[in-house]
């Protein structure tokens, strides 16, 4: 009896590590791959002959897909098992690095990156969901804790390896990488992950929705990368607004009757949950949008005339001061309250914006690099409590869609906000030019005007702030406090023990 016990604690640590080793290696990856590509975007444009303009897509189309995906992926890993879908997601990767890699045009590389973001919102969804099912109590909070530190590191590494390796072995160098080391996972997770499910959930999945996500968002994006150059009440764009608008409709009704909806629409009339993710929505976004920008303008011949690897380098202390700023925010939430909070985080950020809208042409790299820690270091502390308000403010069977809401809100943000900035940015530089004025001067007005529009969309982060951490239903547990590190790439779903374990508890 005895060795059978031993046999069976034995055989459930080996599956908890393997789990974490291979949640972990693959979240490191995906998130370093996101976090790259701003990066390769100029040397991608000087290869294959696409305009950077068009590049965007790379960007916007990986966040697109994945907001659309990032749900319907858990939903199938709890139906399915979640291990089968996890391998799928990791699959999925390999191929859109093969096909990126292989790419001698714009188009596969865009491509490649649409199926990346399917590919990736898989893996953090069905991972997460695997070290949670393969580990309880202080395990599993040790575990999310290892997993947001490789979430992080990943994110904070991503440009500079990047940079490091479009300017040695060529931008295909880091899609080559990753798809080794994902594919690494692979067999580590047929051997030492444990399969898992949720019985308890309906085996209805919404693909209506999905679709119906991504045909909201696509026109969308059309329209706000396009609408400068067509015109803003030409046919083209009114046309992608009304698609928009009509599949919005449309999702609605679908939500409304499906069993298992994508969105629980209910979930909107609470105003704590809104704010929060709207602060999510508005905060990865501008991060995102932020570095879409600055790895165009350090690179461009005429401003700082930087090669990928510099620029990667150039963008290290803005990683670090995400870093560093992570095991901070549960004592800084502790003493001044989360509310407090997320303002000073928006604050923080509309000033460091408001700095950077003097940008001129002559400015060196070290006049951006406070306020690019001052983005950096605002997204974090408003970033992280939002992430865990978001699980605490609804009731204890609501805690996983609303976790979900979060992480298609934060899909949504970046894919959003980069095209308004892509927009803003090719539009501005070439009216300057067209007016006469240097290419420098040209890319300074618009890196200036980009920067005007991110700091209106902070101020309204501050405004926010006010609707988040009122009348909270309980305070965010230890788990959702050590899940705040990897707030900047997923929201956590609380296991049940531990919403039960915070019911009660009130949070300023």
């Amino acid at each position: 009896m005895g060795d059978t016990t031993t046999g069976t604690t034995a055989a459930t640590k080996r599956y908890a590590q393997g789990a974490l080793i291979a949640t972990s290696v693959s979240a490191l990856v995906v998130n370093a791959n996101t976090s790259a590509v701003s990066i390769l975007i100029p040397a991608i444009s000087e290869d294959t002959g696409t305009p950077t303009d068009t590049l965007q897509w790379a960007v916007t189309g990986y966040s697109l897909v994945g907001a659309a995906v990032i749900v319907t992926s858990g939903s199938l890993g709890d139906v399915f098992g979640r291990r089968k879908i996890f391998l799928g997601g990791l699959f999925l990767f390999i191929a859109s690095c093969v096909l990126i890699a292989l790419s001698q045009e714009g188009f596969g590389v865009i491509a490649g990156r649409c199926i990346q973001g399917a590919a990736g919102a898989t893996i953090l969804a069905c991972g997460m969901s695997l070290l949670s099912a393969s580990n309880t109590g202080k395990a599993q909070l040790r575990a999310v804790t290892l997993w947001g530190a490789a979430s992080a590191i990943g994110a904070a590494a991503g440009p500079l390896v990047g940079g490091l390796l479009a300017s040695t072995l060529g931008w295909q160098g880091l899609f080559w990488i990753d798809a080794a080391i994902a594919a690494a996972c692979v067999p580590l997770t047929f051997a030492a992950v444990q399969e898992s499910r949720d019985p308890s959930r309906p085996r209805s999945i919404d693909w209506t929705g999905t679709v119906l996500i991504a045909a909201i968002l696509a026109p969308l994006i059309f329209a706000l990368t396009n609408g400068s150059a067509w015109g803003w009440v030409s046919l083209p764009t009114l046309s992608c607004f009304a698609i928009t608008i009509l599949a919005t409709i449309g999702f609605v009704l679908v939500e409304r009757r499906v069993k298992a909806p994508l969105l629980d629409l209910g979930l909107l009339r609470n105003k704590i949950l809104v704010g929060a993710t709207l602060s999510i929505l508005l905060g990865s976004g501008t991060v995102n949008a932020i570095m879409y920008v600055v790895s165009l303008y350090f690179q461009d011949p005429a401003t700082l005339d930087m090669d990928a690897f510099q620029a990667g380098l150039a963008t290290l202390p803005v990683a670090a001061a995400a870093v560093v700023i992570a095991p901070l925010i549960t004592p800084i939430v502790g003493k001044i309250g989360a509310r407090t909070t997320i303002a000073v985080g928006f604050i923080i950020m509309t000033v460091s914006f408001i700095a950077l809208a003097f940008v001129q042409a002559s400015w060196a790299y070290a006049l951006f690099v406070l306020p690019l820690i001052g983005v950096a270091a605002g997204m974090s502390l408003q970033n992280g409590p939002c992430s865990s308000i978001s699980t605490a403010c609804v009731e204890p069977g609501e805690v996983g869609a609303a976790s979900g809401v979060s992480n298609m809100a934060r899909y949504v943000g970046a894919a959003v906000m980069t095209a308004i900035v892509a927009s803003v940015y090719s539009s501005v530089t070439a009216n300057q030019v067209a007016d006469g004025a240097s290419q420098a001067d040209a890319l300074a007005r618009a890196f200036s005007w980009s920067s005007i529009a991110m700091g209106i969309w902070c101020a309204l982060g501050i405004a926010l702030a006010l609707l988040v951490a009122r009348h909270v239903t309980r305070r965010p547990t230890e788990f959702e406090a050590a899940a705040a590190a990897a707030s900047t790439s997923h929201t956590l779903t609380p296991p049940a023990d531990v919403v039960g374990a915070g019911a009660g508890a009130t949070q300023r």
